[in-house]
């Protein structure tokens, strides 16, 4: 119960489904604790049973159209931007009358745009008496050096509080962005598919054009540079050149651009063992990839948070990451991880090709991986972590 007595109301605010599986699995997690929530979401349209196979149903204010239809990229994200105005103006209306306790602001997708709408709404909400709590997904935009810093500065001074995933984040808000540390909630990112069953693999080993008996190691996500997946090809390079019986599988989404020059980069680098799969993966599917694979990798510049690697904790799979704070607060190298040093490609070629040539050693991190038993139980507590945030910030404004 909230400081006012009863069940605090809350927002979760995802409008345009731009983060829908941690919005969905937080909010089924949320389900168990004592809070009115609705998912201000629209249906995801890569995955439309995305939210109601796990029990919710998304309100995003009126319209809930677009997602359900495949369209081609441009005409959706336009009809997308279209229908969230839409949304907004008629929560705008509605919370005039009966604003929530909390919004809780998953994304903001306006923010970077002449006509941050989704910003202004949450501004409004404030003024009529809402607390807004705000999850740091990337401390800035990925690929964009310092450009909106100011505009994040400013998002980051105007919620009443913080939550981000790792410490290392928490210091970099205090200090960079000047955020007072007692806004700031450290909760971790909770796996995701833990909870769908592992059937399939041997359908998906061919529908993906897997060879039996290879060491096969994965790349998943949705495409971005920041990812190293030019890093990882080159890397790639020599573990083609010493193991013969592995095979490299990239598979994910992204921009036309950087699908292509992936593709140019396999071509001019000579990789005859890389499998390029560059489709939206379903969670079925995805599950039997995981549960495939040997090894899986995540050679990353930099990272905020990374839902990817939740994944492939809660998978337990073996692991090689770029040694990066928010990765070092999870895993330890050599126990449950081998860290290399970020856009060193000797360095990640070499921790690849040891793991390819010892299965001993594979088994043993994806052991210990398995030991960190991320499923169900993390939501939970992450969850209970997330209503603390909550009665603090309504606690603090009785």
């Amino acid at each position: 119960m909230s400081a006012r007595g009863r069940r605090p109301s809350v927002f979760m605010m995802d409008l345009l489904a731009t983060v829908p599986y941690y919005t969905a699995y937080l909010s089924k997690a949320l389900q168990r604790e004592p809070v009115d929530l609705t998912v201000g979401s629209i249906t995801y349209y890569l995955d439309p049973d995305c939210y109601s196979s796990r029990g919710l149903k998304v309100e995003p204010g009126l319209l809930d159209v677009v997602g359900k239809f495949r369209l081609s990229r441009m005409p959706r994200r336009i009809l997308k931007l279209l229908e969230g105005m839409v949304n907004l103006c008629a929560l705008t209306v509605r919370f005039s009358v009966s604003p929530p306790d909390v919004i809780h602001v998953q994304f903001l997708p306006m923010l970077r745009t002449p006509v941050p709408m989704d910003l202004w709404f949450v501004e409004f909400c404030r003024r009529r008496g809402s607390k807004i709590v705000l999850t740091v997904h990337d401390l800035l935009p990925h690929d964009t050096g310092e450009e909106y810093k100011a505009t994040f500065d400013k998002l980051y001074g105007r919620v009443d509080a913080i939550i981000c995933h790792a410490d290392s984040i928490r210091t970099r808000l205090a200090t960079e962005f000047r955020v007072p540390e007692e806004k700031i909630s450290v909760i971790p990112h909770g796996p995701f598919f833990y909870d769908l069953p592992a059937t399939g693999c041997e359908e998906t080993l061919r529908s993906f054009a897997l060879e039996q008996g290879m060491v096969l190691v994965l790349w998943q996500g949705i495409i971005f540079p920041y990812k190293g997946i030019d890093l990882l090809l080159r890397a790639w390079q020599q573990v083609e050149a010493k193991c013969g019986n592995a095979c490299l599988v990239i598979a994910g989404t992204g921009a036309p651009e950087l699908l292509q020059e992936i593709r140019a980069q396999v071509e001019g680098l000579g990789l005859r063992r890389v499998k390029l799969h560059f489709r939206f993966v379903t969670s079925e599917e995805l599950v039997a990839l995981y549960r495939a694979v040997d090894v899986v990798v995540y050679p990353y510049r930099a990272i905020t948070t990374s839902g990817s690697l939740a994944t492939g904790l809660a998978m337990g799979k073996a692991i090689v990451a770029s040694d990066l704070p928010v990765f070092r607060e999870l895993l330890t190298d050599r126990e449950n991880v081998l860290l290399v040093a970020p856009q060193d490609c000797d360095a990640l070629a070499g921790a690849l090709i040891e793991l390819v040539r010892d299965s001993a050693l594979r088994e043993r991190l994806a052991s210990n991986v398995r030991a960190m038993d991320f499923g169900d139980e993390s939501w939970h507590a992450i969850a209970k972590q997330t209503m603390e945030t909550y009665e603090r910030v309504l606690t603090l404004s009785s």
